[in-house]
C-alpha cells in the first residue's frame, strides 16, 4: 500500500448532511458530536495503483482509549446489553452463558464508498466445539435492537457480516468452523440458525480465529456496488480474500454496529478497534447514472421477497358499517329474487292456461 499526501485537502462527500444532522438537534446533545466531527478531517492516502484515496472518518471510528463510548445521548458510540468498556478492548460478551451485548455508532453514514477495518479477538476456555456463538458486524437501518441474530434483531434491513464460531447444523460436513459469511436483507428474511444462515448467505469462508496469540482483523469494503470481505488472521499482515459479491445495493444513512451473543456455550468477544475509511474513486458518466442512490437493500441476480405492509385493523365503526351494508345488500338481493321468482311463476301459469 503506497502512502502519500495530496497538496490540498479534499472535502469528503456527505459531510454537509452530517453537519445538518448535528445542527438539527433540539436538546444540544449533538453539539458535542459536532465538535468531534470537526476533528474528522484527514489527509488522504492513496490505496493501490488506481485513483482511489481513503480518509479516516473519526465519527464512525473507534480506538483506545475509547473516548465517546457510553450509554448517554452525547456519545458517538452506544453500548447495549452486557457490553462493557475495558482499558484494552470493548467486551461485547464475557465467557459466560446467556449473555448478549452490542456496540452501535450513533452517527448515520452517508458515504457512497467505504471500508471498515475491524480489529477483534475471540477467546475462551471452551475446547473443540464447546464454545460459541460468535459476533457480527452490521450496516443497518435500525440500531440498538437486541435479538437472536448474534445479539441483533431478526429480519434486519441492511448488511450483516457474521463470524460464526459454532456449527448448529449437525449433518453438515462441507464447512470448517469458525466461519465468516455475509447476508443482505430488506427486512423480509429470517436468519436460519439451524442451518447456520446457509439459505440466505452471499458467500463465506473458514476463519480459524479463536484463541490466537496475534492480532486478527476483518475488512469490509463497499465500492461501486461491489462488496468485498477480507481477513488477516494468520499473523502475516496480509489481507486474504473471503467474500466478493458484485451488484450489492446498500442505501446511505444506515448505522454501523457490532454485536455478539452466547447461549449454553460461550466465549469472550472483544472489539479492539473499528476504523472506517471513506474511499474516493473515479466514476464514468455511465457509472454515475448506474450508481444512483437506492432506498432498499438488494443484490443483483438475487430475488429478495417483497416487503408487504401489515393490514391495518378495522375500527369498530368501520366493522359495523361493513356488517350493516352486507345485511342490507343480502335482504335486497333476497327481495329481488322473490319478485323475479313470482313473476316467472305467473308467466308460467298464463302459458299453461
Amino acid at each position: 500500500m503506497a502512502v502519500g499526501k495530496m497538496a490540498v485537502a479534499v472535502v469528503p462527500s456527505g459531510w454537509w448532511r452530517r453537519w445538518q444532522w448535528c445542527l438539527s438537534a433540539r436538546d444540544g446533545s449533538r453539539m458535542l458530536l459536532l465538535l468531534l466531527l470537526l476533528g474528522s478531517w484527514q489527509w488522504p492516502r492513496q490505496v493501490g495503483a488506481g485513483q482511489t484515496f481513503e480518509y479516516l472518518k473519526r465519527e464512525h471510528s473507534l480506538s483506545k482509549p475509547y473516548q465517546g463510548v457510553g450509554t448517554g445521548s452525547s456519545s458517538l458510540w452506544n453500548l447495549m446489553g452486557n457490553a462493557m468498556v475495558m482499558t484494552q478492548y470493548i467486551r461485547l460478551t464475557p465467557d459466560m452463558q446467556s449473555k448478549q451485548g452490542a456496540l452501535w455508532n450513533r452517527v448515520p453514514c452517508f458515504l457512497r464508498d467505504w471500508e471498515l477495518q475491524v480489529h477483534f479477538r475471540i477467546h475462551g476456555q471452551g475446547k473443540k466445539n464447546l464454545h460459541g456463538d460468535g459476533l457480527a458486524i452490521w450496516y443497518t437501518k435500525d440500531r440498538m435492537q437486541p435479538g437472536p441474530v448474534f445479539g441483533n434483531m431478526d429480519k434486519f434491513v441492511g448488511l450483516g457480516v457474521f463470524v460464526d464460531t459454532y456449527p448448529n447444523e449437525e449433518k453438515q460436513q462441507e464447512r470448517v468452523f469458525p466461519y465468516i459469511s455475509a447476508m443482505v436483507n430488506n427486512g423480509s428474511l429470517s436468519y436460519d440458525h439451524e442451518r447456520d444462515g446457509r439459505p440466505t448467505e452471499l458467500g463465506g469462508c473458514t476463519a480459524i480465529v479463536r484463541n490466537l496469540h496475534y492480532d486478527t482483523f476483518l475488512v469490509i469494503r463497499y465500492v461501486k456496488r461491489h462488496l468485498t470481505v477480507m481477513m488477516d488472521i494468520d499473523g502475516k499482515h496480509e489481507w486474504r480474500d473471503c467474500i466478493e459479491v458484485p451488484g450489492v445495493r446498500l442505501p446511505r444513512g444506515y448505522y454501523f454496529g457490532t454485536s455478539s451473543i452466547t447461549g449454553d456455550l460461550s466465549d469472550n468477544h472483544d472489539i479492539i478497534s473499528l476504523k472506517l475509511f471513506e474511499l474516493t474513486v473515479d466514476r464514468t458518466p455511465e457509472e454515475e447514472k448506474l450508481h444512483r442512490d437506492v432506498f432498499m437493500p438488494s443484490v443483483d441476480n438475487m430475488k429478495l421477497p417483497e416487503m408487504t405492509a401489515p393490514l391495518v385493523p378495522l375500527s369498530g365503526l368501520a366493522l359495523f358499517l361493513i356488517v350493516f351494508f352486507s345485511l342490507v345488500f343480502s335482504v335486497f338481493a333476497i327481495v329481488i329474487g322473490i319478485i323475479l321468482y313470482n313473476k316467472w311463476q305467473e308467466q308460467s301459469r298464463k302459458r299453461f292456461y
